[in-house]
């Protein structure tokens, strides 16, 4: 008798980093939490494992998180008119491997002797094992596994008064990359980490103020991008309107490179610039370094997309649709046999035959990772009959692991970490592979070049160049199993 069993599609080609998280905040508009709920909409993409929103009414908090996507956390009418206020925060979570834990889905909320207090957390605390150990041989007690609780209980503990300088004191002994929405009885506060590695976006609807990890969640409510929450940053917004504050001791800001490649979408705006433009850009840098005689340009949907028209636009090569993705995968209840492992990538992409056969074509992706998916594309590509595949990638080699609220595999599973570009090219199965140069990604930015001594960005996928502290990675005292331990911390979110 065949068995089903519901596995996520991840294991036949999900072969890219993966944002862990996003947030949303908004203080001083009437339901308050169908604008969190249509902010999250937006950045699903974000996160699609679980949701949460907690709302405020005249001291009482709300909550009501889930497991599952937005639409389905929030579509019955009872739960929302079950969340009141209007001061509201709310978070999507990343669907990863390994056991999912309702009380591990943010935000995360407990009561203080100053109030209640609720925390949705974009990014990851490089220190937090380490943290956590010393708070729970001091009597802490967890109730998840995330390293956002060391935040509550850091808070606990701490010195000042009021919930921004509890708060203020906690991050000052967290290390890592963070931005957060925090919830009290009467405001909402944003902060960013000193080097300011996730995003963080300030908007206004009305006489409402928003916060967001991304601006297009600002769009789907009809709401105005005011600017970016600054690295370092802490607002608090409240009746009184918007109070900002540098809390922390000035570090240069190191903003996460990889937003702009391939995390955020493409409609957003950072640092007052368009995602679509600066990939589009990097599409067409990358023509410039590494272009090949072809017949057309075809992007591996959908992240190569917005690269592969900036490539075609550069060259002047025919852009297609080469490949077709089918948006409608989800979930499977296939059980992953070895055959159905194979046949795996075909669930979600699919030839335009009548565009590949007997072409040259230039396959344009935002990355390679493990490499496993490009091998299937790639052969896919062959049987549909073309003549050469050269592959182009819109971003440098990745080599090394992420730890600042990035799920990415170990070192010695990424491609470009554990082989050349030439053996790369020989195992995915192209006639020639090529990558933006880390100069080039900064020229597509807008920049002169990649400053060496003070990097513009967190580049340390590429590089291997930290900008924060890894404290827990590094440590000699943490159990044999410290790896295991990082990467549910990690994953907790």
């Amino acid at each position: 008798m065949t068995s089903f069993c519901h596995v996520s599609t991840n294991p036949f080609d999900d072969d890219k980093l993966r944002e862990e998280c996003g947030v949303f905040g908004v203080f001083g508009a009437h339901t308050a939490a169908a604008h969190t709920a249509l902010g999250l909409h937006a950045l699903q993409h974000r996160g699609q494992e679980a949701a949460g929103i907690v709302t405020v009414d005249n001291g009482q908090f709300h909550a009501h998180r889930a497991l599952g996507l937005v639409g389905d956390a929030f579509a019955s009418n009872e739960v929302m008119q079950g969340l009141v206020g209007d001061i509201a925060i709310g978070h999507v979570r990343y669907s990863t491997s390994g056991d999912t834990i309702l009380r591990n889905v943010q935000p995360l909320f407990a009561e203080f002797a100053f109030g209640g207090v609720g925390i949705a957390h974009n990014g990851n605390l490089t220190n937090a094992y380490t943290l956590k150990k010393v708070l729970i041989e001091r009597g802490a007690i967890f109730q998840s596994t995330s390293d956002t609780e060391v935040i509550f209980h850091l808070m606990a503990l701490g010195a000042g008064k009021t919930l921004e300088q509890r708060l203020v004191d906690a991050l000052n002994q967290v290390e890592g990359a963070y931005s957060l929405v925090v919830l009290g009885s009467d405001r909402v506060i944003g902060v960013r980490d000193p080097a300011g590695v996730r995003p963080l976006v300030l908007g206004k609807l009305g006489d409402a103020y928003l916060l967001a990890s991304e601006t297009c969640a600002f769009d789907i409510i009809g709401a105005q991008y005011v600017r970016d929450v600054a690295a370092g940053e802490m607002v608090s917004i409240d009746a009184n309107g918007i109070h900002s504050s540098f809390p922390f001791d000035k570090s240069p800001s190191r903003f996460c490179i990889f937003e702009y490649i391939y995390f955020a979408r493409p409609d957003s705006l950072f640092e007052d610039k368009s995602v679509y433009a600066v990939r589009k850009n990097i599409g067409k840098q990358l023509a410039r370094e590494s272009h090949v005689d072809a017949d057309v340009i075809v992007p591996v949907p959908d992240s190569g997309v917005t690269g592969a028209l900036g490539y075609a636009e550069q060259s002047g090569i025919t852009f297609e649709l080469g490949i077709i993705r089918n948006h409608y995968v989800g979930r499977t209840f296939i059980e992953p046999t070895d055959h159905i492992r194979h046949l795996g990538v075909k669930l979600k992409h699919n030839t335009n035959k009548a565009y590949i056969k007997d072409k040259r074509v230039i396959l344009v992706d935002d990355s390679i990772v493990r490499g496993t998916t490009s091998v299937k594309i790639v052969d896919m590509v062959r049987q549909a009959g073309a003549k050469e595949v050269h592959m182009r990638i819109a971003s440098p080699p990745t080599t090394h692991s992420c730890f600042y609220g990035v799920d990415t595999p170990s070192r010695d599973k990424l491609m470009a970490a554990q082989h050349s570009i030439a053996e790369m090219a020989k195992l995915i199965g192209v006639d020639s592979l090529a990558f933006i140069s880390l100069d080039g990604l900064y020229q597509a930015l807008g920049e002169t070049k990649r400053n060496k001594e003070m990097p513009q960005y967190c580049d340390a996928c590429f590089t291997g160049e930290y900008p924060l502290p890894l404290t827990d990675h590094n440590s000699t005292t943490l159990p044999k199993n410290k790896k295991n331990v990082l990467k549910e911390l990690m994953r907790a979110r």
